[in-house]
């Protein structure tokens, strides 16, 4: 069965919110793709959608060089939903009138609904509390349209075609504060695009294990392993398909969480048979780093590091003709490139970047037409434990750069101590899963104490704690006093290098979740 074959195709506009119209689609249980407003035609009809979505986006249909629609949507002969930007161009191309309106409605409306429409054949009242995020509107609807619903500023909130499977929205059905945007799209996608509900985890390992033997076929692939949730993942699906054919490497950096490198191996490696080659490199990290305090040369050198490891690894490994990598979608729609920057290609870099092209490997990235919380559920159903699969975000360079200056082993072990400490704690009281992010911060000054009755002169530890949604922006966790104190007292009392222990209460902006 191919699960791709029921899909819709979202083409993006610039809105902040198109990621989330794709996900709202897969919470469906259908498969979607983001394409720029100016991806190629044949681009377009080659990806076969149910379905196509305009989304919203920042700009007048009046500016100059404002994006456009491309009349390939139309000619395809499938159901079209324009979002806000999305309506007010099906508007423009069919003869309405788009203007700037004095009354801009950003924030919630209620919107009246204003007879029969099949967009909101689920829903069952004649007033929504939607969410509007638009400066121009529609004056003058289209000939070829009808009004479905109104505001109080904006006559035309929704349309609808005469005739053809046509509908837009001024309102942005994907945002929580859209009372039933689930039930609007669900019936965009389902009952009138006829989606089948074909996108779910176990449709998805088995599609992806049948196209991974396929591809590979009887080759070796090679996978850096770093520990993280999108590599664990790659190894875990990689093995389910074509078991021994799969070689990890990983590059034990002495950086990581406590203990980390041994978890890695009891779980790939015990655990789950997976070939997990390992290279302790602590050493050459240290003495790679040793004297250097910038926080850009650091990740470089570790970064460089890594590459040059990898590589070595490559050449000493017979009859390797593929390199796996966690690219995960997101990842995709960053690094294209186009007028907007939003283009849909595939990204030209590595994330094992850097390596040379001698080695002439082929690539594959299974995971990168899956969004990071479709990669979770992945992990899960195959095997990899859900305190390792929902963990929070992990830098690249690993502790390196939650080390204050210079990064030293006394350092990083001292760090690594104390950040358990402070997981282990969030996760006993129940705040892990309530905070988005959290980490210790090693500080290399040294500050007064008194233990017992002896003076030490030891370290700093910052404890860092943030809650989130997109990581764009980020408030400081309101964690209890007593358990900043319990914490704060099982670092000092249990880590013999530290002497004082500082909750951050900054949040972002203008502060970084990170310290460097």
């Amino acid at each position: 069965m191919d699960i791709k074959h029921s899909k819709v195709l979202i083409l993006d506009f610039g809105s902040q919110y198109t990621q989330l119209i794709a996900r709202r689609v897969r919470e469906l249980n259908v498969y979607c793709e983001i394409y720029a407003w100016d991806a190629d035609s044949a681009a377009i009809e080659a990806f076969e959608p149910q379905g196509i979505i305009l989304s919203g986006g920042p700009e007048s249909v009046h500016m100059e060089n404002a994006p456009t629609l491309n009349e390939v949507v139309l000619s395809l002969n499938v159901p079209v939903l324009g979002v806000c930007y999305g309506m007010q161009l099906l508007n423009q191309y069919y003869g309405g009138l788009v203007e700037g309106s004095e009354e801009k409605e950003f924030g919630y409306a209620k919107v009246h609904l204003t007879g029969q429409s099949k967009l909101f054949a689920q829903i069952n009242k004649q007033a929504l509390d939607v969410w509007m995020s638009h400066g121009d509107k529609v004056k003058a609807l289209a000939p070829a349209f009808h009004s479905i619903a109104h505001t109080s500023s904006t006559p035309f909130a929704a349309c609808e075609h005469k005739e053809l499977p046509i509908f837009g929205v001024q309102f942005h059905p994907e945002v929580e504060h859209t009372a039933d945007g689930r039930e609007i799209l669900s019936q965009f996608v389902h009952g009138i695009c006829g989606c089948e509900k074909l996108w779910k985890t176990d449709n998805i390992i088995d599609t992806h294990v049948e196209n991974i033997r396929h591809l590979v076929g009887k080759e070796k692939v090679l996978l850096g392993l770093s520990g993280g949730v999108d590599s664990s993942v790659v190894a875990a699906l990689l093995h389910k398909a074509i078991g021994k054919q799969l070689v990890c490497v990983f590059v034990d950096t002495g950086l990581l969480r406590f203990e980390e490198g041994d978890q890695v191996m009891q779980t790939m490696a015990d655990k789950m048979d997976i070939n997990v080659i390992r290279v302790n490199a602590q050493e050459m990290y240290f003495n790679g780093l040793k004297g250097e305090s910038d926080p850009e040369r650091k990740r470089k050198i570790i970064g460089e590091l890594f590459i040059r490891i990898f590589e070595q690894q490559a050449r000493d490994l017979d009859d390797i003709q593929w390199l796996a990598q966690g690219t995960i979608y997101p990842d995709v729609i960053e690094s294209a490139a186009s007028s907007t920057g939003k283009a849909h290609v595939i990204k030209s870099h590595h994330n094992v970047g850097g390596l040379p092209d001698d080695l002439a490997l082929k690539l594959i990235e299974p995971l990168k037409d899956l969004f990071k919380d479709e990669v979770r559920k992945l992990g899960v159903s195959l095997g990899l434990a859900p305190e390792m699969v929902y963990r929070h975000p992990f830098p690249g360079p690993g502790l390196g750069v939650r080390i204050l200056g210079e990064v030293k082993r006394e350092y990083a072990d001292t760090l690594a101590k104390a950040d358990h400490i402070f997981i282990e704690e969030l996760r006993k009281h129940d705040l892990y899963d309530k905070t988005s992010q959290a980490f210790a911060v090693f500080l290399p000054v040294k500050s007064v104490g008194v233990v017992g009755d002896a003076r030490r002169y030891e370290y700093v530890i910052a404890l860092r704690a943030v809650e989130t949604i997109d990581f764009m922006t980020a408030r400081w966790a309101h964690l209890p006093y007593e358990f900043i104190d319990l914490v704060s007292r099982r670092i000092i009392n249990e880590i013999d290098k530290v002497s004082r222990v500082v909750y951050d209460v900054s949040s972002k902006p203008p502060a970084t979740i990170e310290w460097e």
